[in-house]
């Protein structure tokens, strides 16, 4: 018998464990998958230097106390949400963009260990589905966990979660046909890591997933997790902030069909770089709009090699575009925001035209449009956004999305640094799920943002 709306809505709501593996040996394993990928090339005459350098001394994860992670599957979908706010996948963007993980609410469930596992649901989409469901859920874990190291890395900091195109489509978009970055291999993501009155960390971070059940009979060449990360490690070493290789990166696959339940395997990779620091108001500062920027792709970092030092086609921001480039992230990362609480035509405010300013400002198609026009209560702090009502077995159901009331107006009116300060002064003030008893599973970031999600009554 399916499961009743109301018992899927209470399993997202049920803290699980996701496995998480680094370790010498994964290290060791993607390097022998890099090495078959090369012979395969060099056997189609790919030239090696097409692919470009991977990303040197990458290295296990210390991670800090806490392992496994402790998650609900409703705070994964909103990880995945909150990542995909300014994804552009059409006009329809209340269904199309942060919205689309809704249709993974009946895929997780846990064993009696208490491992999140996938349902029978979960392993069984359609042929063709199966790819996306792999790419999507990948960021969703993979960003779950990036971010949960992170955090407690830098535990007085928020960590705010960017697509890498809207970062980089100012400084390098193609102007023609369209403006965009072609097929040029970049990253999935960019993590700030932000504290009001220094300069940001950005990590780079590259997410994949895959539904390979490995077998004692599976070579390590053959692993699907290895290549994924040996890829990843071609496509961080595609961004470099500053000087080649002073960028941190985070490198993760996720294996849907692990023995031990869904398993997130991750690699890192150190690096110093620190975004200038910005006024609080005024000229320099993330109240201000971006100009674009025109900056090399071909040949643009220098790269060490044995011999000497070579050339290297990358999306390279030079140390004295920084400034410019902390504020591209700050603003982005506001347009994300308004984006998740449906902000309409306010979010083409932060976005430059390469970007999408144009079409986020425009009114979406009649009943798709995510709109800013619902409001929601969580233990007496009021939040206003979007909301999506759908359903599950026949049941209708309402999801929400939004922010802090007081916070959604500020950046409203365009005011980044000062919903920074305050955000930052309040992250520890947001409800949490045990303070809501009217939703059935809840979702809160010290950023001030929330989704939630319940059966519509009556």
């Amino acid at each position: 018998m399916d499961s009743t709306a109301f018992e899927v809505i209470e399993r997202l709501n049920e803290s699980l464990a996701v496995q998480v593996n680094s370790s010498s040996a994964l290290v060791e394993g993607m390097g022998k998958a890099a090495a078959a990928i090369d012979r395969e090339r060099a056997k189609k005459g790919i030239k090696k230097d097409i692919h470009g350098p991977r990303k040197p001394n990458l290295d296990q994860v210390r991670f800090p106390e806490g392992l496994p992670l402790q998650i609900t599957p409703w705070d994964l979908l909103a990880t995945f949400a909150r990542a995909t706010t300014l994804a552009r996948q059409g006009r329809g963007r209340g269904l199309a963009e942060h919205w689309q993980g809704l249709k993974y609410c009946r895929a997780f469930a846990g064993d009696w260990h208490g491992s999140m596992r996938l349902t029978r649901e979960g392993k069984a989409p359609e042929l063709s589905y199966r790819a996306m469901q792999a790419r999507e859920l990948g960021k969703a874990f993979g960003l779950a966990v990036a971010e949960r190291v992170i955090s407690k890395r830098f535990p007085d900091h928020l960590v705010s979660i960017l697509d890498a195109d809207i970062a980089l489509l100012p400084g390098f978009a193609r102007i023609k046909p369209a403006a965009t970055l072609g097929a040029r291999p970049r990253p999935d993501f960019l993590l700030e890591v932000w504290r009001p009155g220094e300069g940001s960390r950005v990590f780079v971070v590259n997410v994949n997933g895959n539904h390979q059940a490995v077998t004692a009979k599976t070579s390590t060449s053959s692993r699907t997790t290895f290549k994924q990360l040996a890829r990843s490690s071609e496509r961080v070493a595609r961004l470099h902030l500053g000087r080649w290789d002073d960028t941190p990166a985070l490198l993760t696959s996720t294996e849907f069909l692990a023995k031990a339940g869904v398993t997130v395997h991750m690699l890192q990779a150190e690096g110093g770089v620190v975004l200038p620091t910005r006024p609080a108001f005024g000229a320099g500062s993330a109240d201000v709009a971006i100009g674009r920027r025109a900056l090399p792709y071909v040949n643009s970092v220098t790269v060490p090699t044995k011999h000497g030092t070579s050339r290297h086609n990358a999306f390279c921001v030079p140390e004295k575009e920084l400034a410019w480039f902390g504020r591209v992230v700050a603003r982005a990362h506001a347009a994300g925001q308004l984006s998740l609480a449906g902000g309409g035509g306010t979010v083409g405010q932060y976005l430059i035209a390469e970007q999408g300013g144009k079409h986020f400002s425009e009114t979406a198609f009649a009943g798709t449009a995510s709109v800013h026009d619902a409001e929601a209560t969580f233990a007496d702090e009021r939040y206003v956004g979007t909301d999506q009502v759908f359903r599950i077995n026949g049941r209708r159901v309402e999801a929400f999305s939004g922010m802090a009331t007081d916070l959604y107006a500020l950046l409203a009116n365009g005011n980044v640094e000062e919903y920074r300060r305050q955000a930052y002064e309040r992250r520890m003030e947001w409800p949490t799920p045990d303070d809501v008893s009217d939703w059935g599973a809840t979702s809160f970031r010290s950023d001030g943002t929330a989704l939630a999600i319940r059966v519509v009554q009556g």
